[in-house]
């Protein structure tokens, strides 16, 4: 298998030999990336787990973000957080303080408390790895569940994508965009895109939450945008309408993809959050979100079918299905010294 996700139906597969739980609210599945489990009184714990593999730089930023969202995605706050870091041998203690500290300064900036987990020199690795765990809590009627979409329902879209996967092209492969043509003053823009507007939801999806009028949420990250609106369609048992020119690609992002032939809607997209909500509810939802800082437009609408599918609104072609995400697809060509 090449890198990336494993292929749907095997997971499925694997998924399907796991044991239930009462206790047990929200556990593994397709297009669900986060456990709830009741804890009685009507609290609810939610657990997250999540590695970065493909960045190396700013990895303890990634790591601690890519997992408070999942958590603040069913409606959870996130409270505590562990890893666990590998480093590569000949790491330098340099690179394990530049690691802490970046977890250290994220978690607090989110108002989380950091609580363990482990760290190593592990042989074979030529980068460091970082797996992440985050917990948060909500209640039983705050839980948002990932299956909640319904046909009607229309689906936000904050910021624009694909913006982690932008910011990483720019950190990890700027000399192969210079080589495209890319100027540096993009590469440098496209660089700060982790910080702003940056790869956290989670401002924003509690601020949605807050109005009680959420059906689902969901942020893209692996397989980009296409990838997680199948999860989502899928997790409902239908499909999404999709507006494709209603999708805000940021200017970064489309210089970026173009010069290295790569799809936007298929490339890392952490840092956007899909919002499934009512359509009387829609300009609500939407005003709160604004109000917390953040942009959203609304890209398409759930629609009655076989789970997962995304229809053009304008009867055009569907999107394509990304079965690795393109930064994998891309860096395995660099490696092969032919990025195209």
């Amino acid at each position: 298998m090449k890198a990336g996700k494993l292929p749907a139906d095997l997971l499925a597969r694997l998924l399907d030999r796991l044991p239930a739980d009462p206790r047990v609210l929200l556990g593994p599945g397709i297009g669900r990336d986060a456990a709830a489990i009741d804890l009685g009184d009507g609290r609810v714990l939610v657990a997250k787990t999540d590695p970065i593999t493909f960045a190396s730089d700013q990895i303890g930023r990634y790591v601690v973000h890519v997992n408070a969202n999942d958590v603040a995605c069913v409606g959870a706050r996130p409270t505590f957080f562990l890893a666990t870091v590998l480093l590569p041998e000949g790491a330098t203690p340099a690179l394990a303080e530049e690691i802490f500290e970046q977890i250290r300064a994220t978690c607090a900036a989110l108002g989380v408390t950091p609580i363990g987990g482990h760290t190593e020199i592990t042989i074979g690795l030529d980068r460091p790895v970082v797996a992440g765990a985050m917990l948060g809590e909500t209640t039983r009627e705050g839980l948002v569940r990932p299956d909640g979409a319904r046909p009607g329902d229309h689906v936000l879209l904050t910021k624009g994508i694909a913006i982690e996967g932008t910011a990483l092209l720019a950190r990890d492969a700027a000399d192969a965009l210079r080589a495209r043509g890319v100027a540096d003053a993009t590469i440098d823009a496209a660089a700060r895109l982790l910080i702003e507007p940056g790869i956290s939801v989670v401002r924003e999806a509690l601020a949605a939450c807050a109005t009680g009028l959420v059906h689902a949420l969901h942020d893209p990250t692996e397989g980009g945008l296409a990838t997680a609106l199948r999860e989502l369609a899928q997790a409902a048992g239908a499909q999404v309408r999709l507006r494709p020119g209603d999708v805000p690609v940021l200017e970064e992002t489309s210089t970026i993809c173009a010069a290295l032939r790569l799809d936007p809607f298929g490339l890392l997209a952490s840092g956007a959050l899909l919002v499934c909500v009512g359509a009387e509810a829609c300009d609500r939802v939407r005003e709160a979100v604004r109000e917390s800082g953040v942009a959203a437009a609304c890209i398409g609408e759930v629609a009655p079918g076989t789970g997962g599918g995304i229809i053009d609104a304008r009867g055009l072609q569907p999107l394509p299905r990304f079965e690795r995400d393109e930064l994998a697809r891309f860096l395995e060509a660099l490696g092969a010294n032919d990025p195209t």
